[in-house]
């Protein structure tokens, strides 16, 4: 397998052209994907660059997956290898990849990329007298490519360098993943592989201390809170939707872990908006001493915040609102911050 080379190493190693100097550089967020393999296929068939002595096996042609079109194809191509040199080949580009197989050597060299690891497309230089066209690719897992090729005769065919631009950012062209055109089948239905109330069954919930809330079922009260919620029975769902306006991003004290024998809970939530002056809030109050007695063996609360103390401070400065409810006249449970 081909390792990761830097820009500057492989600019010395080849004494080309920086590919940091090219005119035409394109981006787009695009997570570097994984070969998926074909049903029937080798896994290995994923592994981006690779060498293979002897007779050449059949995993080493291009096998389409499905939904997948080859978009051009070129003969003649030279891939400037940092670690092997120059290696003449066929380059094939199609909506979902780019594949090199090299021509005539011993061990066959072979480059598969996903085009959602190129995160540049570089022209170097321009045309050389003899017609050829330099391009470099700038991935995403550290790897610069470089090939070099002929210019079609006719003006009016499509470039590699065209074609590898438009499919390798195909939002900004405005078309879709391709992960959406494969479209692959499962066995199994994703959205029902973790069943929320199986777990809490596991746990042995809900019981005497902690009940299960429907409050967040459309994600109203919370949007990065689950649907389903459990918190202490001693609690309503009203006293939790103002507990939330309390709350910074409405993140209220919600179970996350429970002990099987000993009842101690694991609880998270997101920052108390009391500000400079110091709010409270009597519903928030209540819901923490709720949490401190479902486990009786307790008699305080430890609150680690993972905040930098920093920001802590701004966060506090910034609070732009308080508890719907009164100010609270009885003491809060008592606390200890880690």
């Amino acid at each position: 397998m081909e390792e990761c080379s830097s820009e500057e190493s492989l600019n010395s190693r080849l004494s080309a052209p920086s590919l940091s100097s090219s005119s035409t550089s394109r981006s787009e967020r695009c997570s570097p994907a994984r070969t998926p393999t074909a049903p029937g296929s080798d896994p290995d068939n994923s592994t981006p660059l690779r060498q293979v002595r002897g007779k050449t096996p059949a995993k080493d042609e291009l096998e389409l997956l499905v939904k997948e079109v080859v978009q051009i194809e070129a003969e003649d191509v030279t891939y400037i290898c940092p670690f092997v040199g120059a290696v003449r080949g066929t380059l094939t580009v199609t909506n979902y990849r780019l594949f090199f197989r090299s021509v005539n050597r011993e061990p066959l060299f072979v480059l598969d990329l996903p085009l959602g690891v190129i995160s540049r497309v570089e022209k170097i230089g321009g045309a050389s007298s003899r017609g050829d066209v330099s391009y470099g690719l700038v991935c995403k897992d550290m790897r610069n490519l470089r090939f070099v090729h002929k210019q079609p005769d006719d003006s009016l065919k499509k470039s590699v360098f065209d074609v590898m631009n438009k499919f390798a950012f195909p939002l900004s062209n405005n078309l879709s993943l391709f992960a959406f055109e494969y479209n692959q089948v499962f066995p199994e239905n994703g959205w029902k592989v973790y069943d929320a109330l199986a777990e809490y069954k596991r746990q042995g919930l809900p019981n005497e201390s902690w009940r299960i809330s429907k409050v967040n079922d459309r994600y109203e009260l919370c949007d990065s809170y689950p649907a389903t919620l459990v918190v202490p029975v001693t609690v309503t769902d009203d006293e939790l939707r103002r507990v939330a306006t309390f709350r910074a991003r409405g993140r209220i004290p919600v179970l996350s872990w429970l002990h099987p024998q000993s009842q101690a809970a694991v609880v998270r939530s997101g920052q108390p908006m009391s500000g400079v002056s110091g709010k409270r809030c009597r519903d928030d109050e209540k819901l923490l001493q709720a949490v401190m007695d479902a486990n009786a063996q307790s008699h305080k609360l430890f609150i680690f915040d993972a905040r930098p103390s920093s920001n802590a401070a701004a966060n506090k400065v910034s609070s732009p609102r308080a508890c719907k409810q009164p100010q609270s006249i009885t003491e809060p449970p008592p606390c200890s911050t880690v």
